[in-house]
């Protein structure tokens, strides 16, 4: 599975790795919240180095559906379901700049944006109760919405939120732009090596890496979840995967970018190619290594699409991995409270295009000296973190069943044969449970446990990966990481 973003013949080089080298700022994770730090810090004079353990824009930025809005979804309406009205217009005043720092930066670099009406829409009853509250929660906090009737949509919508003028993008060209604009001011950018470990080192910061240490005064994660355990992120984050396709040969896509209130979830936007507009569709998220096949996932999707545009013809399907937090707002700053060194930003729900260059901005700022009025909707520690006490117990209550399950299951349903190409299963074995699969006719076998916190993975039949249920951490057929908060490999098992 590649995405319709990723599949290009131009991508940016990496710069040469120096093992030993010295900086000022080290951002690890080459996707958008990565690249806009790294050129805030270098703008600022600061030596800076960012380290991608695989290339440019592979997680969330090169998966994304790419919508450059304001109008989120229902999330408005959950922020207020735990925070104050001022929180909520922070949250808005925060992506608002985050959108006005991305558009006048494409447009400064010359990265073409589509503006676009975002519509938020309800398909029922329920649906529109839910729009309603997302409507008040909205204009409360400051947006200029409209009611709509979605009539451009080929099928029947009970009603529709609208914001106007927002905008919609290619991610890899920003992204390729980004990794230009900061090798031309002297910063570097380094694809294929994996971080592993942070410790302090007298006046410095030590960064381990599986191909040698080197050194920093600061360090930013931006990995969507952060690597390093401590500071606890990965127990107050639900890692959400959902799925997109394109499709072409259609004459009526809509122009507006869509997103249904209801479950499952409906995305919908244009995209124009030198080949004629295409229709990206996504939906059908779910906790990662949970909900059963995900290959049943995509091809619902398809369905979904072959139904309401007829004659579309699939070009791209992929996913991506976003993670929800449980009291609804980002967590941008320290690692830990006093740990002003180390720097994390996560938790952006999906809408990372406006919330990434928010943090960005947040990160650069407060290190730098800077100050926006709006920070406090991101800070990572915070008294209003207790608004999600009661679904951190559950979230993390949940991850203790998967833990225990995983373990279990292998015991009860022992399996024992070879897989089918495509296919992986787990299976007891003396020690530890083993995860088989045979992928492109070679049979792998590589350890089930997971190397972040000891959770046996799934197999993950559309993108034939291994799934960890706890927190997200995801390996390749022969168990190298993928993304997660695992930094080391699945232990190859002997045949």
């Amino acid at each position: 599975m590649v995405s319709l973003w990723l599949d290009r013949t131009e991508h940016p080089t990496t710069d040469a790795w120096r093992p030993g080298a010295r900086v000022d700022t080290l951002v690890v994770g080459a996707g958008l919240t990565g690249l806009t730090t790294g050129l805030l810090f270098r703008r600022a004079g600061e030596s800076v180095t960012v380290l991608e353990a695989r290339h440019v824009g592979a997680a969330t930025t090169g998966n994304t559906t790419a919508k450059v809005s304001l109008l989120h979804g229902t999330k408005l309406s959950r922020i207020r379901g735990k925070h104050s009205a001022g929180l909520a217009r922070a949250y808005v005043e925060a992506n608002r700049e985050g959108q006005q720092w991305l558009l006048r930066y494409c447009a400064d670099r010359g990265v073409p944006v589509q503006r676009e009406t975002a519509y938020s829409y309800a398909l029922s009853g329920s649906g529109m109760d839910t729009l309603r509250r997302e409507f008040d929660a909205g204009t409360a906090a400051g947006l200029d919405l409209e009611w709509s009737d979605g009539s451009e949509l080929p099928y029947r919508v009970a009603g529709a939120v609208a914001l106007e003028d927002q905008a919609q993008v290619d991610p890899l060209d920003l992204l390729v732009a980004l990794v230009f604009d900061l090798r031309e001011r002297g910063g570097t950018v380094v694809e294929g090596v994996r971080v592993r470990s942070v410790h302090s080192s007298g006046e410095t910061l030590r960064v381990d890496t599986d191909h040698g240490p080197l050194e920093a005064r600061r360090v930013v994660l931006a990995t969507g979840v952060p690597i390093l355990d401590r500071g606890g992120f990965f127990a107050r984050l639900h890692p959400m995967r959902s799925y997109s396709a394109a499709f072409d040969n259609l004459d009526n896509v809509p122009r507006g970018m869509y997103l249904s209130v209801e479950s499952p979830t409906r995305s919908l936007r244009s995209v124009p190619t030198v080949d004629g507009t295409r229709l990206l569709v996504g939906g059908n998220g779910h906790v990662v290594g949970r909900g059963g096949s995900t290959r049943l996932r995509v091809d619902d999707l398809v369905a979904w699409t072959s139904r309401h545009f007829p004659g579309a013809h699939l070009t791209h399907s992929w996913s991506a991995q976003d993670y929800h937090p449980v009291d609804e707002l980002p967590y941008v700053g320290p690692l830990l409270p006093r740990e002003h060194r180390v720097l994390v930003a996560t938790g952006y729900d999906k809408w990372g295009m406006t919330n990434a260059v928010a943090a960005a901005l947040s990160l650069a700022g407060g290190a730098l000296g800077g100050h926006m009025e709006w920070a406090g909707a991101y800070d990572a520690w915070n008294p209003r973190l207790l608004a999600g006490a009661v679904n951190a117990a559950k979230l993390n209550g949940e991850v203790a069943v998967e833990l225990a399950a995983g373990w279990i299951r292998p015991l009860l349903q022992p399996w024992h044969g070879t897989p089918g190409n495509g296919d992986g299963h787990v299976r007891p074995c003396l020690g530890a449970p083993e995860a088989v699969s045979t992928v492109d006719g070679h049979q792998r076998r590589v350890s089930a446990v997971c190397t972040h916190l000891g959770g046996v993975v799934r197999w993950n039949d559309a993108e034939q990966s291994w799934d960890c249920p706890l927190h997200g951490s995801r390996f390749a057929a022969d168990g190298r990481v993928l993304e997660g908060p695992a930094t080391r490999d699945l232990a190859p098992r002997e045949r």
